[in-house]
This record gives C-alpha cells, sequence and structure tokens, in this order.
C-alpha cells in the first residue's frame, strides 16, 4: 500500500512543463539549434547556466566542455525540456521549442547518456527501444554502425540473449554499444551524447570513436565529454565553467589560446 500511495501520488503531481502546439515532423527537421541569453536555475539554487549562447549548425558537431557542476548536462536537459528556461530563447530550426509538442520534440532527439538504460529483455528488444516496428535486419545494420554486431554474435544467444535487470550481464562498454545501436536505428536528426565514453576502457573508448565518426554523418551532433579525444574533431566546442561559455573554437584554435581547454588537454595527454 505505501508503494501504491507512492506511486498515486506521482501520478497526480501536477507537470510543470505545458505542451506546445505546433506538430512537427523529425524527418522535416534539419536540426538548427539556437540557444539566445539562456538563463537557468534549479529552484533554492543560485543560478546554474549564465547568459549561454550558441548556434549548432545542422549536419555539424558541438563539443561541450567542463568541470563537474559547470551545467554542461543542464543545456541537454533544456534542449529536452525537462526543464525549461528562466530567461532567453531556445529554438530548433528557427521554432521556439516551448511551441513544439513535445512528444515531438523529443522524437527528434536521441540521447546516449553515461547511465546507459537497457531493461529485462532481449538485445534485439533493447535495440529497437524507440524505433517503430524495426525490422531485424535494421536492427543489425544499426549494431554493425555501432560497432556492437560481433559481441552481440558471441553472445549465447545472440540477438535473442536476455541482457539482465538494467543489463547487468553485459559490460559496460557493451551497453554503451547497445545504445549506440538504439540511438542509430531511432534515426532522429539531433543525436545528444553526454559522457558516452566517460565510464569505459580504452579498447571499447576506440571502437566507440570509430562507430562515432560514422553514427554523426548527416545529423547534428552535441557531444559532452570529460575525454577531450572524443571532441577533438568536432566543429565547435564551447568551453563551460560556472554556468557561464569561457572560450569556444575548434581543437586547434583552443590549444593555441593556452586557457582551460589547453590546460585540460595537456593534462589529459600527460604534458
Amino acid at each position: 500500500m505505501a508503494s501504491i500511495n507512492r506511486v498515486i501520488d506521482l501520478i497526480d503531481t501536477p507537470t510543470k512543463i505545458k505542451d506546445g502546439k505546433i506538430k512537427i515532423d523529425s524527418k522535416d527537421i534539419k536540426g538548427d539549434i539556437r540557444f539566445e541569453n539562456v538563463n537557468f536555475n534549479y529552484p533554492g539554487r543560485e543560478s546554474t547556466l549564465n547568459n549561454i549562447n550558441f548556434v549548432i549548425k545542422n549536419n555539424s558537431t558541438l563539443g561541450i566542455v567542463g568541470l563537474t557542476g559547470s551545467g554542461k548536462s543542464t543545456i541537454i536537459k533544456l534542449l529536452l525540456r525537462i526543464y525549461d528556461s528562466n530567461r532567453g530563447l531556445i529554438s530548433l530550426d528557427n521554432i521556439p521549442i516551448k511551441d513544439i509538442n513535445l512528444k515531438d520534440l523529443r522524437k527528434c532527439i536521441s540521447l546516449v547518456s553515461q547511465e546507459t538504460y537497457l531493461f529485462h529483455g532481449t538485445v534485439q528488444e533493447n535495440i529497437a527501444y524507440g524505433a517503430s516496428s524495426p525490422k531485424i535486419k535494421d536492427i543489425v545494420k544499426a549494431s554493425k554502425i555501432a560497432e556492437a554486431h560481433k559481441f552481440i554474435e558471441q553472445l549465447p544467444d545472440g540477438y535473442k540473449t536476455i541482457v539482465g535487470e538494467r543489463g547487468q550481464r553485459l559490460s559496460g562498454g557493451q551497453r554503451q554499444r547497445i545504445a549506440l545501436a538504439r540511438a542509430v536505428l531511432k534515426d532522429a536528426p539531433i543525436l545528444i551524447l553526454d559522457e558516452a565514453t566517460a565510464a569505459v576502457d580504452n579498447e571499447t573508448e576506440v571502437l566507440i570513436q570509430k562507430s562515432l565518426s560514422k553514427i554523426t554523418k548527416e545529423r547534428t551532433t552535441i557531444v559532452i565529454a570529460h575525454r577531450l579525444s572524443t571532441i577533438k574533431n568536432a566543429d565547435n566546442i564551447i568551453v563551460i565553467d560556472k554556468g557561464k561559455i569561457i572560450e569556444s573554437g575548434k581543437h586547434e584554435i583552443l590549444i593555441d589560446n593556452k586557457n582551460v581547454y589547453s590546460d585540460l588537454w595537456n593534462f589529459q595527454v600527460g604534458i
């Protein structure tokens, strides 16, 4: 009864995010994203983001770098409208995201986070989650792009192998590659990678890096990374510190600036 009461309380909690009225089709979305003077703070806390401004052109990649707690993941939560900004404008293809139907907005975005969520089911079912009635050949194709097909074939029952609760029967790298395959299969115009390689070993990171070069083609990509090698080839990189953008530019430019990004890079490569 205690559990039922908690569930009922959650269901009865009013939704603060108001749904937009503009219906969109993900197939028609180019993926141009714009943040204009965006400010945000969590309830009862000091400002998390201050005057955030950046533009991501369609089919380009933005890397986001910053220390823990700097506001990187909050940017993603605002784009997904898990929260709404206090001030400023966030737009997708020049349409304010607050005006877009919430379900349609999220259909346009594939998210691969550091904490990959897999449910108790088969590998095939976990990859197919988020796609509408995919064929097995499409699942296999997505797995190959995500460098997951080889290890899946070696599992006891291949694509029919039960992964266990939260994917406990798989390694961290295997779970991440299944999550990438899921994102590929969804085929959304926007791909978000939130520290997707932070918890994997170096060998797995190389495999994921190889798959990312294929996955990011012809879609807008946002990559949040602690490992700067993940975003070295991004079209633009922004460095966030205490909720503010303190640097932006390509990898080579930021290295020459000899500022925060350069210090992080030198630390990671052992200089």
